[in-house]
């Protein structure tokens, strides 16, 4: 059998993304597509694990046993989308190590909205409502991303974070129910994590650097600026339900669109804060830092265990 040319495997490549057949991991796919997915799975994967730092931050701290058990169920669900997603990005040909130490030298980003601090209560109550709202329109659409290893782990991860929404969408509703004081609380979260939520659908399609092609290759089949637009029309009249108003003066909505207006974001903050120079990204680092090291004792056992077994069974 005759081999293929590079116009022949591209062409067989694409259509296969055409005919919305995954792409698995022994087949034939473009460098920039591999480069391009890895750099987006392993971000999201950063992500997990990073977001598990602030809201552990409220763990010994939360009001009563049930919202203590619930948080750390909650935890414990990111450190497994982590781990779904390092493995779907490892079958792209990167190892465990190589990836991590991308993350732990500051080579690779991870999302914004997790260099920012965690005040009070009302903070967990609006990570899981904000935060995991907008994480739920990011990453329904990747559910059915080209790339079959992607997609596949992006199923149970939305589950569970349509969970961790409503958990926090609960914890919004008892505060706003609650006395004067606790309703402001709430306020004030709302008033703190509602522009980088809106931040974390990435920067404006004019200035989005990776969309054209993550969008022919159906890795993304939305644009930022379309999923920001769908949570901002989902989000209002939840907070209108929950008696608190969003700190957007511009903010109104459009009847001839169908959709709110809103006022512009500050780009400059945001650029700020995924270059390193956010409230908290050293912090953040720096703790992840810390609990690789501490965890190389259990690296080495479980390796130590495992050569053992293989040896044993050889």
């Amino acid at each position: 059998m005759p081999e293929l040319s590079q116009q022949e495997l591209e062409t067989r490549f694409q259509k296969k993304i055409d005919d919305n057949l995954y792409i698995e991991p022994k087949d034939w796919m473009l460098d920039k597509y591999r480069k391009n997915l890895l750099r987006q799975i392993s971000q999201h994967a950063h992500s997990e694990v990073v977001g598990m730092l602030p809201e552990a931050n409220w763990i010994t701290r939360a009001p009563n046993l049930r919202r203590k058990a619930a948080l750390l169920a909650k935890v414990q669900d990111e450190a497994g989308h982590g781990l779904y997603l390092y493995s779907a990005a490892e079958t792209l040909g990167s190892s465990r190590e190589e990836i991590l130490s991308a993350f732990l030298t500051g080579k690779a980003k991870y999302s914004s909205i997790f260099n920012y601090p965690t005040l009070t209560w009302a903070d967990i109550g609006a990570i899981g409502w904000l935060v995991d709202g907008a994480a739920i329109i990011n990453q329904v659409m990747l559910q059915r991303a080209s790339y079959g290893p992607y997609a596949r782990a992006m199923i149970r991860i939305c589950r569970e974070e349509s969970f961790h929404q409503r958990q926090g969408f609960e914890i919004m509703v008892t505060l706003c129910k609650g006395t004067a004081e606790q309703k402001a609380m709430a306020q004030d979260a709302l008033n703190r994590w509602w522009w980088p939520s809106l931040m974390m659908f990435g920067p404006s399609d004019k200035d989005s650097l990776h969309s054209t092609d993550m969008a022919k290759w159906r890795v993304k089949r939305e644009s930022n600026d379309e999923l920001r637009q769908k949570f901002i029309d989902r989000t209002v009249p939840q907070a209108d339900f929950l008696g608190i108003t969003m700190p957007d003066k511009d903010l109104k909505w459009n009847e001839a669109t169908q959709h709110y207006d809103f006022g512009e974001i500050n780009w400059d903050e945001f650029h700020q804060v995924i270059s390193g120079h956010g409230p908290c990204n050293r912090e953040r680092l720096s703790a992840r830092q810390k609990a690789h090291n501490e965890g190389l004792w259990v690296r080495e056992a479980a390796a130590a265990y495992a050569a053992k077994k293989q040896k044993k069974a050889a």
